[in-house]
């Protein structure tokens, strides 16, 4: 929200009022510091009447975190909504105040503020200044009948760059952005967001989580062009500066404090077909498509019945509709005999038809107006009610019925919508409407994945989620909503999932295809690669069915390709599945996560690491045109084996079965032999491809079992001309492709069992502990 017209000038009706020096500060015995900042410069006993005056307390919730919270009245009532935070345990810090300055440490992080002269926040390391608050940075806003703010505008320093703030689908790069903190149904080609997160991540070193729900408004050097202001309606405002140095560094911070993601079932990452929207189905339709998949040799893996699996004007009302499915229960356990697994569209409002609106009613489960009325709509369900998630009644009796259809073979549900949550309602807790409206995302989700972990247990808990909010990535998967079928829209969706993934959700999806229109064969095609190659894969539409021969023979040749692919990719995927849990950095990675130190990777939105040793660049160009960039080092094509130096941009064009998809030097990357399913016992079922660098190293990788624990360990050490390679537990017998690799002057442990011009397959002996290569020369790889 823009207080200043220009540098010199605010916008008419407002008075501000900036924090203009540390008046005071006062170490706490909690550890803590707490500074009252004047709006004026005191210089005599008078001057200390009237104005207004800060509280600002700093703490540290954790190692290299520093927590600011800032106050001007403090009367308001304790327990409004906040983001949920993880219990963690006290850490140590360190405040130090002489005549000159006060110091807070916390770790490499240190808020430094001056005692003498004008008012400054600098957050720094121990190598540079991060960011921080200075003249007119901390500020109570009066503006007129609009009432009154808190505003926050930290320094964005010279070619610092904002990355984040939830799944958005402007520019990757933030700055120059106004970004509004509210969730908004406004599909994928606007400046609206399904998820937004009050957190960013720049280049400079540093992340901001901004610990509020309410309606965070956010300038990304767009009203004063060198810094970041936050602001928020209200006495008070808080938030996190999280120290890195690293973007993963913060990531995990991130996600430490606001929890991580669970670990999805293997069998999620898989390829899922739905029924699309409204488009007319029956069992006899679902069974065709299913069939015509399995006919083509098509793998598939989940099934999706969208919103007409129930009655029209009735959702939810979480009953099959008889007419289109008279015997449910027999028609999930054919299709489950086939291998499938089955997912159900959900909402977490009730149509007034619904035989559950007079129930959810009567016993006090809807949101009302402040008069006692129930609040209702006629915007998507007529006469609609939306649950109240506050009450944990209405959270038992929503998910009473979801049981029921697990019970009945439901695997999992697509809990769309969240977004539309009016704030002239009363909430069964007395929560603060204006401050539940984003967080109601989360309550929502967590309620349907709490249930699906109490039944199937976890681990096998799965959502396909539309909207979120900071902490939401717990609950995993979250797709990116109503996008349009258009290259355009493509990469579109492509930026909101990068930027997701910066904001510590790991797991990701999209329409293949996209939701809206029916697209060109060639799109799809194109759409098909990049969504199996992403997170989680699953072809929707609006209005049309996505099976692939509806567009032409090839879109079939080309899903079998890269789902097949896709499940040999598994074994890798599920381990960079586990860091996503156990760390927080996402499966799919912008660039600038993986190469924080080059600086053609910091505006990079087209392309993407899926985890640590695959850059995937998709094709947005009905000629099959792409551009993509190269980082440092040796790049090897994950199919053709041919290799690519970096740093270098690229400019060339692909088949429809073909795409940049490059492995990086230095990688040990375990591919599976199993092409139909995405679960299978990986430990066993792998080859492991090396590619090795120019230089001695030692390279780990890691094969999960199906719990994500790990089941083998294979690393490969490199001094000189000697490479060994050994796994840990010993296994009795392991391959490895070694690519670069000239014929080695010996082998112990092991024989070559294939040879091709650009690589060598080895077998270990069941009875030795490892496998030693000798070679000719230390230069290798080769070209």
């Amino acid at each position: 929200m823009k207080f200043t017209h220009g540098v010199w000038r605010h916008q008419p009706g407002i008075t501000a009022h900036y924090a203009a020096q540390a008046y005071e500060v006062e170490p706490q015995r909690d550890g803590g510091l707490c500074v009252y900042a004047s709006t004026k410069t005191i210089q005599n006993r008078g001057q200390t009447l009237k104005g207004p005056l800060l509280t600002v307390r700093l703490s540290a919730p954790m190692e290299g975190v520093i927590k600011v919270s800032i106050q001007h009245f403090s009367g308001s009532p304790a327990g409004d909504p906040s983001i949920p935070l993880m219990a963690l345990p006290n850490v140590q810090s360190d405040v130090v105040v002489d005549d000159e300055k006060a110091i807070f440490r916390s770790g490499p992080l240190r808020a430094v503020i001056p005692k003498i002269g004008p008012w400054r926040l600098r957050f720094e390391d121990d190598e540079k200044t991060l960011t921080e608050s200075g003249a007119k940075g901390i500020g109570y806003i009066k503006w007129g009948e609009k009432g009154v703010y808190l505003q926050e505008c930290l320094n964005l320093g010279v070619g610092g760059l904002v990355y984040g703030l939830g799944e958005r689908f402007t520019a990757f790069v933030r700055n120059g952005q106004v970004v509004e903190n509210w969730n908004q149904d406004g599909g994928t080609g606007s400046e609206q967001a399904y998820k937004a997160v009050p957190f960013y991540l720049t280049n400079q070193g540093y992340g901001v989580l901004v610990n509020e729900t309410g309606p965070v408004s956010f300038e990304v050097g767009s009203e004063k062009v060198s810094k970041v202001q936050f602001s928020i309606p209200g006495e008070s405002l808080e938030y996190f500066v999280i120290h890195g140095p690293s973007p993963k560094s913060i990531l995990e911070k991130l996600t430490r404090l606001t929890g991580r993601p669970a670990l999805p079932p293997a069998w999620s990452f898989g390829l899922w077909l739905t029924t699309s929207f409204t488009t007319d189905y029956d069992e006899k339709t679902v069974t065709h498509f299913i069939d015509g998949m399995a006919e083509r040799t098509l793998p598939l893996h989940v099934f999706h019945f969208d919103c007409f699996w129930m009655r029209e004007f009735e959702w939810c009302n979480f009953q099959w509709d008889t007419k289109t499915f008279p015997e449910p229960e027999k028609m999930l356990r054919r299709l489950k005999a086939k291998g499938l697994r089955i997912c159900v569209w959900i909402n977490p409002y009730i149509g007034q038809k619904s035989p559950l609106f007079t129930e959810a009613k009567s016993a006090g489960y809807l949101l009302k107006r402040p008069n006692g009325d129930i609040w209702q709509t006629d915007q998507w369900q007529p006469g609609m009610g939306i649950v109240d998630f506050t009450n944990a009644d209405a959270c038992r009796w929503f998910s009473g019925y979801l049981r029921k259809l697990l019970e009945m073979g439901v695997d999992s549900f697509k809990t769309d919508f969240g977004e539309r949550i009016p704030v002239d309602v009363v909430y069964a807790d007395g929560s603060d409407p204006e401050k539940m409206h984003n967080l109601y995302a989360v309550l929502y989700n967590q309620v349907v994945f709490q249930l699906l972990e109490d039944v199937r247990g976890k681990g096998e808990a799965v959502l396909f989620a539309r909207s979120s909010y900071a902490s939401g990535q717990r609950f995993p998967v979250h797709w990116g909503g109503d996008c349009d079928s258009t290259f355009e829209s493509m990469a579109e969706s492509l930026r909101g999932g990068l930027s997701l993934g910066l904001c510590g959700f790991g797991f990701w999806s999209h329409d293949i295809g996209g939701f809206e229109g029916l697209p060109p064969a060639g799109l799809y095609k194109r759409w098909i690669a990049f969504g199996l190659l992403s997170s989680h894969s699953r072809l929707h539409g609006s209005t049309s069915y996505r099976v692939p021969w509806l567009f032409d023979e090839e879109a079939c040749e080309v899903l079998r390709h890269f789902t097949e692919l896709k499940c040999r990719l598994m074994p890798y995927l599920y381990q960079m599945a586990v860091v996503a849990h156990q760390n927080g950095v996402p499966v799919m990675r912008a660039m600038l996560l993986e190469f924080p130190e080059d600086p053609a990777c910091e505006t990079l939105d087209r392309q993407y690491m899926l985890g640590d040793s695959l850059l995937v660049a998709p094709v947005f160009s009905e000629s099959g045109r792409v551009r993509y960039y190269l980082p440092k080092g040796r790049w090897t094509h994950l199919v053709s084996a041919e290799t690519k130096a970096g740093p270098a941009w690229f400019d060339e064009t692909f088949d429809d079965l073909n795409l940049p998809v490059y492995v990086r030097e230095g990688s040990l990357v375990a591919m599976g032999r199993e092409t139909t399913r995405p679960e299978y016992e990986y430990a066993a079922e792998s080859i492991f491809h090396y590619y090795p660098s120019g230089q001695s190293q030692s390279v780990t990788c890691i094969v999960p079992d199906l719990t994500g624990h790990p089941a083998l360990t294979l690393t490969a050490r490199r001094e000189g001309t000697t490479l060994t390679i050994n796994s840990t537990p010993e296994h009795e017998g392991w391959n490895v492709r070694i690519f670069g690799l000239v014929l080695p002057e010996s082998i112990q442990g092991g024989v070559v069992i294939e040879t091709d011009p650009r690589s060598i397959l080895l077998q270990k002996n069941s009875r030795s502990q490892a496998l030693t290569l000798e070679m000719q020369t230390a230069k290798f790889p080769c070209a």
